[in-house]
């Protein structure tokens, strides 16, 4: 591979290139779209195994082929990148960890071009026991990384890396004395469950767009997260962040998923090794190969008292984090805060470790470490109900933190009613319940979690008004379909007292919006509400201060009401004041808001996230079949900006559950995935949704957002695969160890209940 091209030779491709492309440069458009080239990632085709040659030369020479690049031709820019632990190489340095990693990037003309080439790139290894599950990674001597990585400074919020090994990472949350109150306990109930690994599907696949100019970067990508990106791309190339310029436009689904740094410094090398704009793009198999959700596998002890009180719960939790570390270790930080669930425990021991292995990386996903925990531990309450004779919904009612209640020390006290939520969960299920028939079992289930969200309150919103009185909102909030550029406008209208029409909304751009933490953790009608919020109070403060300019008296003589301006006996609409203080038909008033961690926001967590949900299945007792009859969610939302939003993630959050719990998995044979695609790895389908859905928007006004909102989006998926576990055990007579409920297994455990 040539060394990478001189600023010098950039400048004359990019002239040459435009020339051919407009006729004549001073006419031409801009060169990310039209002097683009294509580039496609060669994979490893094993899971374990150290690289002793790449052959490039035939793929080199290959028509259109800009060029073939190798982790050797990165000389002079970091190689990794990770913003807890930098292990993820771009390309893969001596070594590949999983089945699919990225070995080799083709660059050609054309995208077929560049996949002509790619395949002839030959990659010899020698291979490595691989080390395809978590608990194979820990009984081994074999390293899978032999380095730490770690370096001074490195971390991310409170998480700071402890692994060792093929750990990596681990953390523990404890009080009380467990050990103790489980040996003075009425009855103890202990139960393990695996949770699957899954894929976060969303319709656009991963795809980022680089263009490298001397001292300059420009990435638009499908990133959640720009800020971060362009902070970990700073660091690969030693740029200063206001060279880095992040473009994020709508993103076709995230769930998460697109949390965080992915093919951003592919393209980016790419572009900075043969001076041209780089395209890569994934297809469904390449993205499934990119990241997936960590699988777990988890174990419950709970203690209860004569009087079905919870005394103690003990709970371990191991987590499959495939190849790289990428988020995992916050996944598990907030798994290990989230698996005990919304109820009083005097004795407490969460200890939790995410373990490297053979597969491919995980990293966030919806519900980020609260389905995987919940899973077990509210189907532990449905085990211990039945060995205590009481319902479990009761159960569940005894043990409730309640209202204003603090159900971590330290941290924001509960804001919300969960026994009031669950209440609304019982009264639809019993409006529609239906007895069984033949052929027919039914049976229905509950589950609560309780999500400390909204990550690290930082949000930054600029709102201008224009000339005209319509207004702007900058944010660096990611729209994906969530429906934040809806719901942020709305705020706006709402503080202004102007029109939803007359609002725009630019977002994620780093060169011009402000910045923002992340678009995740369900915290962007709260925490970019209140920046929101801010900036229309910092944009009346000055019109207030302008207009009392104009009219000569006191900013104290001026007050804002009811959307209008008074000043001096007379009464003006904002764009009036404007156009006064500019003296024509022109100019505008800017407004910054930010949210830190201070006043509403200065007790972690921003808000709890509650998840409450109930479900009716229908098990066929020939087949195993599994249909959900009836769903009910609870949008715990403190206020509904938008309810129609509301209703529409929750039933969006709680069908990605429904995958979990009964279709959804990646399958390994050995070293390799064996249903990477859309055939293979089954979603849910339109025909799969449940014949009746009851959402519920619970408005109690108790959220520290904008008039009294908190988040939403996530809590309807947290407790679904627990809810329905819980219902099918119930039915068949047999409590499920593992999902998905495929009719293979269910079937499996109508047998063993036959037999017993």
């Amino acid at each position: 591979m040539p060394e990478p091209v001189t600023a010098d030779e950039r400048s004359v491709r990019r002239r040459d290139a435009r020339d051919k492309v407009t006729g004549h440069a001073m006419y031409a458009v801009d060169s990310t779209m039209a002097n683009m080239a294509h580039a496609v990632v060669v994979r490893s085709d094993r899971a374990h195994a150290r690289i002793t040659n790449v052959d490039r030369q035939d793929a080199q020479a290959a028509p259109g082929v800009l060029g073939v690049l190798i982790s050797d031709d990165l000389e002079g820019i970091r190689k990794r990148f990770g913003h807890i632990i930098p292990d993820h190489p771009i390309l893969a340095v001596d070594k590949v960890r999983y089945y699919g990693e990225p070995v080799a990037l083709v660059v050609a003309e054309t995208l077929h071009e560049a996949s002509d080439a790619a395949d002839l790139v030959w990659a010899e290894y020698e291979d490595l026991p691989p080390l395809m599950t978590a608990a194979d990674a820990l009984a081994s001597d074999v390293l899978i990384h032999e380095e730490s990585y770690r370096e001074p400074g490195e971390g991310f919020l409170d998480v700071v890396p402890t692994g060792s090994g093929n750990i990596a990472h681990e953390g523990e949350l404890s009080w009380g004395d467990v050990d103790a109150a489980m040996a003075t306990a009425a009855t103890v109930v202990e139960n393990s469950t695996r949770f699957p690994l899954v894929y976060g599907f969303a319709m656009e696949t991963y795809n980022a767009v680089a263009d490298w100019q001397p001292g300059d970067l420009h990435v638009i990508s499908t990133a959640q997260h720009p800020v971060m990106v362009r902070k970990d791309l700073a660091k690969i190339f030693s740029l200063p962040l206001s060279r880095v310029r992040v473009e994020v436009p709508f993103i076709g689904g995230g769930y998460g998923s697109k949390s965080y740094t992915k093919l951003e410094p592919l393209a980016s090398v790419g572009s900075w090794c043969v001076g041209r704009p780089v395209k890569v793009t994934t297809d469904i198999e390449a993205a499934i190969n990119t990241t997936r959700a960590d699988g777990a596998f988890t174990t419950v002890r709970t203690g209860f008292d004569d009087q079905a009180r919870i005394v103690a719960r003990d709970i371990s939790i191991q987590f499959d984090t495939g190849a790289y570390a990428d988020n995992s270790p916050l996944v598990l930080t907030k798994s290990i805060n989230r698996a005990f669930g919304p109820y009083r425990v005097p004795n407490l021991r969460v200890r939790g470790v995410a373990v490297y292995t053979n597969t491919s990386p995980a990293s966030s996903y919806r519900g980020f470490g609260a389905p995987q925990g919940s899973l077990a531990a509210e189907l532990n309450l449905d085990i211990a109900a039945a060995q205590l004779g009481i319902d479990p919904v009761e159960l569940r009612r005894r043990n409730l933190v309640g209202p204003g209640e603090v159900l971590i020390a330290g941290k924001r006290p509960l804001d919300g009613d969960l026994a009031a939520d669950l209440d609304a969960v019982v009264a639809a299920l019993d409006e529609h319940q239906r007895a069984d028939e033949p052929g027919l079992r039914r049976a229905r289930g509950v589950a609560l979690s309780a999500s400390d969200a909204g990550a690290s309150p930082i949000s930054t919103a600029h709102v201008r008004m224009h000339a005209d009185g319509s207004v702007t909102l900058l944010t660096s909030s990611t729209e994906m379909g969530q429906g934040s550029r809806t719901a942020l406008a709305q705020i706006v209208a709402r503080e202004l007292g102007v029109e939803l029409s007359s609002v725009a909304v630019g977002q994620s751009d780093t060169l011009f919006t402000p910045f923002e933490w992340t678009t995740g953790a369900s915290r962007t009608t709260t925490l970019v509400g209140l920046a929101i919020q801010a900036a229309c109070d910092d944009l009346w403060n000055t019109l207030r201060a302008r207009a009392a300019e104009t009219a000569g008296c006191d900013v104290d003589e001026v007050t804002a009401r009811d959307g209008l301006i008074h000043a001096a006996g007379k009464t003006a609409q904002p764009a009036e004041v404007i156009r006064a203080w500019f003296g024509g038909d022109a100019g505008e008033f800017v407004g910054v808001g930010v949210t830190r961690r201070e006043g509403a926001t200065a007790v972690l967590p921003p808000f709890w996230e509650l998840g409450v949900v109930g479900v009716e299945v229908a098990v066929n007792v020939a087949t195993g079949e599994v249909t959900v009859e009836h769903l009910v969610v609870v949008g715990d939302v403190g206020h509904a900006i938008n309810p129609g939003l509301v209703k529409g993630q929750d039933l969006g959050a709680a069908t990605q559950g429904l995958g979990i719990a009964l279709w959804e998995e990646l399958l390994y044979e050995g070293e390799q995935l064996t249903n990477p695609n859309l055939v293979e790895y089954r979603v849910p389908r339109f025909r799969d949704m449940p014949r009746r859905i009851s959402s519920v928007i619970a408005e109690r006004g108790d959220g520290a957002g904008p008039y009294g909102a908190k988040g939403g989006g996530e809590g309807a998926l947290n407790p679904v695969p627990a809810a329905i576990a819980a219902a099918v055990g119930r039915a068949v007579g047999v409590w499920p160890e593992e999902l998905p409920l495929t009719p293979a297994r269910v079937w499996a455990l109508l047998q063993t209940a036959d037999r017993s």
